[in-house]
């Protein structure tokens, strides 16, 4: 007994040392424009996408695992074995793409801070940049070790949009019968939902800072075993988010009226007749992805370049040791923030398409990961299982196939 005990007070302990990485980028993909892409699905469809959820986990799952497994068996970021593997030039069009779909994103989680807080009657033209300078010094004048405390405190506050679901008294036994009864139309706007369901929730700028970050936080091979479960708690937590940001939104406004909506905070406008409280949780529960995200994206995509250019990169480096890293970042933040300050952006388009760009690059990013994790020479003996394989194999040509159908549908509508 004292021997199992031991044993599990020395994981526990393992376990709270290694948590980080992965539960933080699992847990901030529920960002600004997370939030939109589910609360415009449940506001226009009600709970019929419910059941994406249940693959899109087990796929999330997969994905994150293997990331993390490469960043602990290796010591190396993805985008640093991309360009060891594969060379340069394919190493700098991935990250071009990555950078693009990136900075979409950026602006999004800018949006989402600027719509939360004018709610609250404050302008954009104080929020956005008064957040901007915050999450620039808490990167740049931060350690690792201090950035990660605020991330994992951030992630409590998500727990918002749980009690949000509740307060709003949605349809349970309807919410319980479409999360496990799949439901698929031809219709253009569905199908751009699901792939931006699937893009937003697997987002290729994750499987980069992932693994980026179990590096940085220096988990190896012989910690991995608490890492994975790590990974698998934060990949859970994400979708029960996801699942009652579509509940809320499917009770509070698709059951008296399925719309559009214009952005997050339109969202929980549509949550006020059901109380202040309900109201006021999706707000703050906004404002936290948002701020959280507008941190951790730009921190990934200056990662992922530097990585995979050759540059040194690392939140623990000072800003002369790591110029580029350090510019990048700026730079990412300065155009974010500066584009929400322009009258008349198309900002609700441009955030519904950084979604959809995500899942049209996630294939590619798939691919590299598994061509690189099979690599018996790269992993050893830590290669993926076959039903790991086949799994996300399947989600490649799943995510082509939405794509090419979007596309096709779309160009015979506009005949």
């Amino acid at each position: 007994m004292r021997k199992l005990l031991g044993r599990f007070r020395y994981h526990l302990l393992v376990f709270f040392a290694v948590l980080g990485p992965g539960f933080i980028t699992a847990v901030v993909d529920n960002d600004s424009g997370g939030i939109f892409t589910y609360s415009a699905a449940g506001a226009k469809y009600g709970y019929l996408p419910l059941w994406t959820l249940l693959p899109i986990t087990l796929v999330l799952i997969i994905t994150q695992e293997m990331c993390s497994r490469m960043g602990a068996v290796t010591g190396k970021g993805l985008s640093d074995l991309i360009r060891e593997e594969f060379g340069l030039r394919i190493t700098f069009l991935l990250m071009t793409l990555l950078v693009l779909a990136n900075l979409t994103n950026v602006m999004a989680e800018f949006a989402g801070i600027a719509g939360s807080l004018e709610l609250f009657h404050i302008s954009r033209y104080i929020s956005v940049p008064l957040s901007a300078v915050g999450v620039w010094f808490l990167v740049v004048k931060g350690n690792y070790r201090s950035v990660e405390k605020i991330f994992l405190f951030a992630c409590v506050v998500y727990v918002t949009y749980v009690i949000s679901g509740f307060l709003v008294k949605p349809d349970w036994k309807e919410a319980a019968l479409y999360s496990v009864k799949p439901v698929l139309m031809l219709e253009p706007g569905y199908i751009y939902m699901l792939i931006g369901m699937v893009g937003t929730t697997i987002a290729p700028w994750m499987q980069f800072y992932l693994q980026a970050a179990v590096v940085e936080k220096g988990i190896t091979a012989k910690d991995y075993a608490e890492s994975r479960i790590e990974v698998i708690v934060g990949c859970v937590m994400t979708s029960v988010i996801a699942f009652f940001i579509i509940v809320a939104c499917a009770g509070a406004i698709y059951s008296v009226r399925p719309r559009d909506i214009a952005d997050a905070s339109e969202a929980a406008l549509g949550l006020k007749p059901f109380g202040q409280y309900a109201f006021l949780l999706f707000s703050a529960g906004l404002f936290n992805a948002s701020i959280f995200a507008a941190c951790i994206l730009p921190l990934s995509t200056a990662y992922s370049v530097c990585e995979g250019l050759g540059f040194e990169a690392g939140v623990n480096k000072r800003v002369r040791e790591a110029p580029i890293f350090y510019s990048l970042y700026t730079l990412l933040i300065v155009v974010g923030a500066g584009v929400i300050l322009i009258p008349g952006f198309p900002l609700i388009r441009m955030i519904l398409l950084s979604q959809v760009l995500n899942g049209v690059l996630l294939p590619l990013v798939l691919i590299f990961m598994l061509l690189l994790i099979n690599k018996q020479d790269l992993m050893g003996e830590w290669v993926n299982p076959r039903w790991f394989n086949l799994v996300t194999w399947i989600t490649v040509v799943l995510m082509i196939g939405l794509t090419l159908a979007l596309v096709g549908i779309t160009l015979r509508g506009g005949q």
